[in-house]
């Protein structure tokens, strides 16, 4: 089991998790039959869940590196992982995330027991795939915010296979953070969409999916990360 006490993470039940919300402490915490969320940071400029990308999860060096700058913002970061997630981590093997909709069902779950009294309001957001997921969940139900980070806005090499069918639908602040050559969607492609009068886009200079830079144009990924941090802090402070 990688969610162990060894490794930092305090197994808790569902019950516990109004305290530990409550508490200005960070936490590790893996909770009874739904999984792992690690909460870090005071929430000056807000709360914000974060879920992880299809391929890598919750500790990937774009997740950490992120969070990380969040942090530094004012951004309390809460971050889960999907149940496929923890089952490759339990077989020491890839595999493909399910349907949409199940990862939907997932982080409504997780909206149930992280919004509760006295807390600020619950932004939600994600890398890639987890920002499609929190994009989705905003037509469910009302959400203060969404931070969508390399928002995938159709498979690469597809440009007309756009998922962009329940846009409409989102009433909240919108913050899409884009490299501006990332292959789900590049600055030129992006600019093209109608997304809403509560949607903005800021771009990454020279980014691709994960945010990296090339070499020739004298920046690093961390660098472009923490400029992202800035921007979402900023949004969701304004937001307030």
């Amino acid at each position: 089991m990688p969610y162990s006490e060894q490794n930092g993470w305090r197994q808790v039940t569902v019950e516990d998790m109004t305290e530990a919300l409550h508490d200005d402490q960070d936490f590790r915490l893996f909770i009874e039959q739904i999984g792992p969320l690690e909460k870090r940071g005071e929430p000056r400029a807000g709360r914000l869940l974060l879920a992880h990308g299809a391929g890598a999860g919750q500790d990937s060096s774009f997740m950490r590196t992120l969070v990380d700058c969040l942090v530094e913002n004012g951004v309390q970061t809460l971050t889960l992982e999907f149940a496929y997630m923890q089952r490759m981590r339990r077989e020491n093997r890839r595999r493909p995330p399910p349907g949409i909709e199940r990862l939907v069902d997932e982080m409504i779950q997780w909206c149930g027991i992280l919004s509760q009294r006295n807390l600020s309001g619950l932004w939600l957001g994600g890398k890639s795939m987890g920002g499609r997921v929190a994009s989705l969940v905003a037509t469910r139900q009302e959400v203060t915010g969404l931070i969508l980070c390399g928002y995938p806005f159709h498979p690469p090499g597809k440009p007309e296979k756009t998922r962009l069918a329940h846009w409409p639908q989102i009433a909240c602040p919108t913050l899409v953070l884009q490299g501006t050559r990332d292959p789900f969607g590049t600055r030129d492609e992006v600019e093209g969409y109608a997304l809403g009068d509560n949607s903005h886009v800021m771009f990454i200079e020279d980014g691709d999916h994960d945010w990296k830079p090339r070499k020739a144009s004298g920046l690093t990924q961390r660098e472009l990360i923490g400029q992202g941090a800035a921007d979402i802090a900023t949004f969701m402070a304004a937001s307030r």
